[in-house]
């Protein structure tokens, strides 16, 4: 069953921050990257008498980690945020200098890790290249992506952190693991498949060549 999954786009960055639960209905939920004022997501759980379970951050920056201390501290709940870039949301100092509140999460996640939270079960998946320590949410055909890959874009890498062959390397990974129809939730913008981006995505004109090799 596909997960219910509803995007709030957050900040003067207008990044994506998703609020997931395993049907509708659900009890709880899975906040991913809640980049900023938390107050509207809180409100709709309210209004739907859902509870969030857990956060997901996918990386650090400040558009994705903006209102994770506010969510984590006023709801109770756990954050879950990648292991190569925790210090970044612990010391409240972002890429770029930009500061948050600090939090200290209560777990680290590394590529291979797998993930209860809510009743979903993600796998983790490394995908480095927009930043060092990025890493994706993966639950049956839906990947919470971050900024690695966007409709019709990918994530900028000219920032401390980023590599372009790095990044792609990455959705290269991705590629070859999951089938085409997976369902993509990138950090900005609407959701596409990793099958649409490797056949119309102009940034991985090189990724197509080598699968028509």
């Amino acid at each position: 069953m596909p997960l219910a999954v509803d995007t709030y786009v957050m900040g003067p960055f207008q990044s994506n921050c998703y609020v997931v639960r395993a049907e509708r209905g659900a009890p709880e939920a899975v906040v991913v990257d809640p980049g900023d004022d938390p107050t509207p997501v809180r409100l709709e759980l309210a209004r739907v008498g859902a509870k969030p379970a857990g956060i997901l951050v996918t990386h650090t920056d400040v558009d994705h980690v903006g209102g994770v201390a506010s969510l984590a501290e006023g709801t109770g709940s756990e954050v879950w945020a990648p292991a190569g870039e925790v210090e970044a949301l612990r010391t409240g100092t972002t890429r770029g200098g930009i500061p948050v509140a600090a939090h200290d999460p209560a777990h680290t996640v590394s590529g291979g890790d797998e993930i209860t939270v809510a009743g979903i079960t993600f796998d983790v998946v490394d995908v480095p290249g927009h930043s060092h320590g990025h890493v994706a949410f993966h639950h049956d055909g839906e990947l919470f992506a971050g900024d690695l890959l966007f409709a019709g874009s990918v994530g900028r890498v000219d920032l401390p952190g980023g590599d372009w062959e790095t990044l792609v390397d990455s959705v290269r990974g991705l590629i070859e693991r999951f089938p085409p129809e997976t369902i993509v939730y990138p950090g900005h913008g609407p959701a596409t498949t990793l099958g649409r981006e490797l056949e119309s995505n102009p940034f991985l004109s090189d990724l197509r060549a080598e699968r028509q090799a």
